[in-house]
């Protein structure tokens, strides 16, 4: 069985490449599902449909959720809606940011 922190613990080595703050606490990770035979599907989005970077962040979380233990198959469904907000960001990425709390 894959374990949800040891995902989002591999998540919050993902940065995204114009704002150096990592993908979970960004909050551009909406779902993570995990299944018996090893398969995790992540449900993410980008700060923008418009995002330069989208393969690279795409192909980033791919390859670090892949290195978690017990990860046989990765699932990435990429989302605009609900479109990203500040407001999805966690206390940490609004920290780093200087948003506050």
């Amino acid at each position: 069985m894959v374990e949800k922190e040891a995902l989002i613990e591999a998540l919050r080595t993902v940065f995204d490449p114009e704002i150096p703050i990592n993908v979970w606490d960004l909050g551009l990770i909406y779902d993570l599902q995990t299944k018996d035979d090893g398969t995790v599907q992540v449900r993410f989005t980008m700060t923008s449909p418009a995002c330069p970077f989208a393969g690279i962040l795409k192909a980033d979380i791919e390859n670090k959720v892949k290195e978690v233990a017990g990860v046989k198959k990765v699932e990435l469904v990429l989302t605009f809606n609900p479109a990203w907000d500040q407001n999805k960001m966690t206390p940490e990425g609004k920290a780093q940011m200087e948003l506050g709390m």
